[in-house]
């Protein structure tokens, strides 16, 4: 099954909110196997709403419309999707607006003539009622082909398509499943990787492919298989990952997102019983903010200095001010003295501490942007390593985030 989302909303277009809708709604209906092949964001305009339908009815078995349901004038989807299915006929409904008296009843806000427009829907309508709103959604069945419109709050969305929408799509049709299987990987780019598995990719069947999700440092290799036997389409991607593990044994770290690096660190950290500091510079605590995001760090992670400047390296950590003189605040010098100061002072078994230049200028001395330092030190050794990550100051600070997590777990096995 085809689905495409229509979302409607200047304030999408001029960038004043973020389409969330489109996200969740694509999620949720790949749950139970409908294939959402576009996305689409459209202006308050009648042509526009109009053109964007008969578009979506040529390639999509179900169109999922969010937006401009309200009672005002520039609320006009009602009106353009009656005009779509020719339909002149509005079917007033009690139930409606006395569900819209009673929310407006708890809040102490007087009901007025205009709510009744919302309770009005065009006659080839099935009314989907809204628990947590005042505009019920539309469900239409034209030419085999489903729309729906729904409100685009999102809560009110989500309700619609939870209760409503998603078991109505799966009475209507005979749907496969679709299950995603997501293997994290970590220090290779997605050329490398590409490389190593490219006859496994070659081999896949046409009903698994593989698509590569890059950010920095990372890349997460999904397996998506479709078929209408369950069972047996888990155990062949179950099948197809351990073939995966084989070609790439020392960068995965795991399944999906409850196996990120971090986390992976983490448990290893609690396993062992031992403990992990940072002190930072440029990434301004951000190696920190990444062990802190899951839940059970205090565990293992024990705090973090920023020292952003060398005042504060100096004053904070004790890095020595001729160290500093002599070397600059970007050297490995200065990383291995700030390492070695936060493990001294936070009584850790690891430290990390990184500083560099994240541009776009270099700070009064002669390292060039992009040029980081990275130190690790443990109870049994001392490391520090030397990199640079070009520009733009945003890729810079991922990437030291990335490499300082990356040497960490080579460090733990």
């Amino acid at each position: 099954m085809k689905a495409e989302i229509i979302t409607i909303g200047d304030e999408i277009l001029i960038g004043q909110i973020v389409d969330t809708n489109s996200q969740w709604i694509g999620s949720e209906l790949n749950k139970i196997g409908v294939s959402v092949y576009q996305i689409t964001s459209i202006q308050d305009d009648q042509q526009h709403i109009l053109n964007a339908l008969k578009e979506a009815q040529e390639r999509a078995d179900i169109v999922i419309i969010t937006g401009g349901l309200g009672p005002t004038k520039d609320d006009i989807t009602k009106k353009t999707i009656a005009a779509f299915f020719n339909d002149t006929e509005l079917i007033e409904y009690p139930e409606v607006i006395e569900h819209i008296k009673t929310l407006f009843a708890k809040v102490n806000h007087p009901f007025r003539e205009i709510q009744k427009y919302q309770a009005q829907l065009p006659s080839k309508a099935t009314l989907l009622k809204n628990n947590f709103g005042t505009a019920p959604g539309m469900w239409f069945f034209e030419n085999n082909i489903v729309f729906v419109s729904l409100p685009g709050v999102p809560y009110e969305m989500k309700g619609l398509m939870t209760n409503e929408v998603l078991p109505r799509i799966q009475q209507q049709f005979q749907l496969p499943f679709i299950i995603h299987k997501t293997i994290m990987t970590y220090g290779q780019g997605e050329s490398v990787i590409a490389e190593i598995i490219e006859d496994f990719e070659n081999n896949l069947p046409s009903h698994i492919k593989l698509a590569y999700l890059p950010s920095f440092g990372r890349v997460r290799l999904r397996l998506t298989g479709k078929g209408n036997q369950k069972e047996a389409l888990e155990k062949e991607l179950e099948e197809k990952i351990k073939q995966l593990y084989q070609l790439l044994p020392d960068i995965i770290t795991g399944l999906d997102d409850d196996h990120s690096l971090e986390k992976t660190i983490g448990d290893i950290l609690t396993q062992k019983g031992k403990t992990l500091c940072t002190a930072e510079s440029l990434t301004g605590g951000k190696i920190a903010a990444t062990f802190v995001s899951e839940a059970g760090a205090s565990a293992y992670f024990k705090g973090s200095f920023v020292t952003y400047t060398a005042e504060a390296k100096i004053n904070l950590l004790g890095v020595s001010s001729e160290t500093i003189k002599k070397n600059t605040v970007v050297s490995k010098e200065v990383a291995l003295e700030m390492a070695k100061a936060a493990k001294e002072k936070l009584q850790t078994n690891f430290a990390i501490a990184v500083t560099g230049n994240a541009g776009p200028t270099t700070d009064h001395n002669d390292k060039s942007v992009g040029l980081v330092y990275i130190a690790l030190i443990t109870d049994e050794k001392t490391i520090v390593e030397e990199f640079n990550f070009g520009q733009p100051r945003e890729k810079v600070i991922n990437r030291t985030v990335s490499k300082s997590l990356e040497i960490l777990r080579k460090e733990l096995f």
